[in-house]
């Protein structure tokens, strides 16, 4: 299915990632391990149908740009916790230190989330196989919380990060905890990962509202013990942490700089394979105080000096969507230059000489899936995307952005799809968008 020739020259946040096999990028929950000169980046495989485990992926990149796909890292179990009836989430691996073995951690669960723990597998080499071993036992008893993460401190020491707080300290082999460094101090608070620099520890997370995104925030200490100090959040208020929640930091330490990438997702229940994207942002650390102060929609970071830019989609052409024809079903022209529908199987089709194509939109409290299809100038589909149009206030970006392709003449057509984003929690409250709604505001060619 894949005409790309890998060439992306930016970490573009919000659209859709392809891998080397023109496949989408499935690897939310994350971590990376750097190894030699290639980043190694460890994923929730998804599906389109369930929230069932369906594995862990493995990826790498020597740009963090473009990815080859490595393997699936940790499959479906036939038995047990991490079986197809079973949940597994936020894998995390470290080398350790003493044994060389790759440890990869997660959360692992039943379809209810009433029965979690964290378990542990273990793998000769960075891509796998990494073989389940279970629980992760303190005095012989596996630690029974949800969201967790992991730390590795500079003298190699490792750390598992649980919801709420919780910090535990692993045995030398890491395949067990010594000791609880710290105990929960925040209610709630999930999603946690820890960050250092210089003598001081940075430790981020987010409210409880399920898939929904919400105003992260981070606490700071001079030791992993504590105490810890609530500092407040890590994006402008009302952003919801420019729609994401955090999963990893990556600290990039280059010759001039050392700077920090937030790694955070944008979740898209039910269409979390198809349609969940990532918001990889650069983090200003300044003493106490850590931000993303404004949205980088692609940037770029020079991992031999650690200097990051702004990057510009260029020199492609905007054009306006109401400057375009190619429309069926009912279209409507709104605010912002957009074009929108919530008729199902409406479409919007446009043929574009390019090596790049891709559009513009409105995110918005109504906005539903599009469903992108790409054909070449045979009339071959060459590639097919989905679209998440939902955010909780109304926000114009780079929503769909094809990979480098070889130079032809492309058909782009985005349709309604006449679907949305919901959740729906352990009391029954459903959450999400409240419409089907996609708005094109401008189509992209390059």
């Amino acid at each position: 299915m894949s005409s790309t020739a890998q060439k992306q020259n930016a970490i573009y946040s919000g659209v859709p990632w392809y891998d080397d096999q023109g496949n989408i990028v499935s690897a939310h929950g994350a971590n990376i391990v750097k190894e030699k000169d290639r980043y190694y980046l460890f994923g929730e495989r998804h599906t389109d149908t369930s929230n069932a485990f369906a594995g862990f992926n493995c990826y790498s990149s020597i740009d963090l740009y473009n990815w080859k796909f490595e393997s699936i890292a940790l499959p479906v179990q036939a038995t047990g916790k991490l079986d197809r009836n079973g949940v597994g989430e936020r894998p995390k691996v470290m080398q350790c230190p003493a044994t060389g073995e790759y440890i990869m951690y997660m959360h692992a669960d039943t379809m209810g989330y009433i029965i979690p723990y964290v378990g542990y597998a273990v793998a000769e080499k960075i891509t796998g196989p990494y073989i389940f071993q279970g629980p992760l036992l303190l005095n012989g008893k596996p630690v029974k919380k949800w969201d967790m993460g992991t730390f590795q401190d500079e003298d190699g020491t490792g750390y598992i990060l649980l919801h709420g707080g919780d910090i535990y300290k692993l045995s030398n082999d890491y395949k067990s905890i010594s000791e609880q460094t710290c105990k929960a101090f925040e209610k709630g608070f999930e999603s946690p990962a820890i960050f250092k620099k210089d003598s001081l520890y940075y430790f981020l997370g987010s409210d409880l509202t399920g898939w929904e995104r919400n105003d992260n925030y981070y606490f700071t200490a001079t030791s992993l013990n504590g105490p810890w100090t609530k500092r407040g959040l890590i994006a402008p208020p009302g952003t919801l942490t420019w729609n994401s929640q955090t999963t990893f930091v990556l600290p990039i330490k280059g010759s001039e700089e050392t700077h920090y990438i937030f790694m955070g997702d944008r979740w898209s229940f039910p269409k979390q394979a198809s349609a969940a994207t990532y918001i990889w942002q650069p983090l200003t650390v300044k003493g106490y105080d850590i931000a993303i102060p404004e949205y980088e929609g692609a940037w770029s970071i020079d991992l031999s000096t650690g200097r990051i830019s702004s990057q510009k989609i260029k020199p492609g052409k905007l054009i306006a969507a109401d400057k375009l024809n190619g429309y069926l079903g009912n279209w409507v022209q709104g605010a912002l230059s957009t074009m929108s529908s919530d008729e199902k199987n409406a479409s919007f089709s446009f043929t574009a000489k390019a090596t790049q194509i891709g559009f513009y939109g409105l995110a918005r409290p109504d906005g539903g899936y599009a469903g992108i299809t790409i054909k070449n100038s045979k009339g071959e589909i060459i590639l097919t995307g989905t679209v998440d149009m939902y955010a909780k206030y109304q926000m114009v970006g780079l929503k769909y952005l094809s990979p480098v392709l070889k130079k032809d003449t492309y058909t782009i057509t985005i349709t309604v799809l006449g679907e949305r984003w919901y959740w729906k929690n352990k009391k029954g409250d459903l959450s999400g968008s409240k419409g089907d709604m996609v708005s094109i505001a401008r189509i992209v060619m390059i």
